[in-house]
């Protein structure tokens, strides 16, 4: 199928991506909602300001809307982003979320479109293996939950940190793929990546509640 793939930077909207092209899909669009809001009903906030740069390094047409940050905003958002695309669906990152995979659904069902979540309902720890395998590599930016401190802001997913991130749930119960929100990551460089995309310079927010390193200056890099 032609598809359009629902991106927000993070790891699991670059993983599910990369599983859709792996399955024989074709993906010419990134579609991205900004919200108003850094608390958006459905979507990834943080660092939504570098996606251009990630599209053009994989180069992908990146189609953009705004949305209010409120579930009615969000879902017409991705409407506005969806309708007349050239696409007979839209992949999506979901894992276990069902308030987020309903509310896309009902709006690719209003639109006629595919939903295509190759990482639903699969096994966490599976897939944080397959992610480790894929070749994707990216960094943490958001942390929300017990156990991951300032430390991790800016650290590289890799086999290391999922090991801790095991060792935490253990002690805390957190999902080790962030599905509960507990942190937020940015993709920096995949198979799909004609170029990886380099952080040059950050600002770190940090509170009781958690924090966020806000990428305020990125680049694309050249291959070693």
């Amino acid at each position: 199928m032609r598809l359009a793939s629902l991106y927000s930077g993070g790891k699991d909207s670059t993983f599910s991506l990369y599983l859709a092209e792996q399955m024989g899909h074709e993906v010419p669009y990134l579609v991205n909602v900004v919200p108003e809001a850094s608390d958006s009903w459905i979507f990834h906030t943080p660092n939504l300001s570098v996606v251009p740069l990630m599209a053009e390094a994989m180069g992908k047409e990146l189609v953009t809307s705004t949305s209010s940050g409120t579930e009615e905003g969000d879902m017409e958002g991705l409407r506005c982003a969806l309708e007349g695309l050239d696409v007979d669906g839209v992949v999506s990152g979901a894992i276990w979320s069902d308030y987020q995979w309903d509310r896309m659904g009902m709006v690719c069902g209003d639109l006629g479109l595919r939903l295509v979540t190759p990482l639903w309902r699969k096994d966490q720890d599976l897939v944080m293996e397959r992610f480790l395998d894929s070749g994707i590599r990216a960094v943490i930016v958001g942390c929300y939950a017990e156990g991951l401190g300032p430390e991790w802001l800016g650290r590289e997913l890799d086999r290391e940190a999922v090991e801790e991130l095991k060792a935490i749930r253990a002690r805390t119960g957190i999902s080790i793929v962030g599905e509960g929100g507990e942190y937020e990551s940015m993709t920096l460089d995949s198979p799909l990546h004609r170029s990886p995309v380099e952080i040059v310079s950050t600002e770190r927010e940090w509170s009781r509640s958690g924090g966020t390193l806000r990428v305020t200056s990125a680049r694309l890099g050249r291959r070693a």
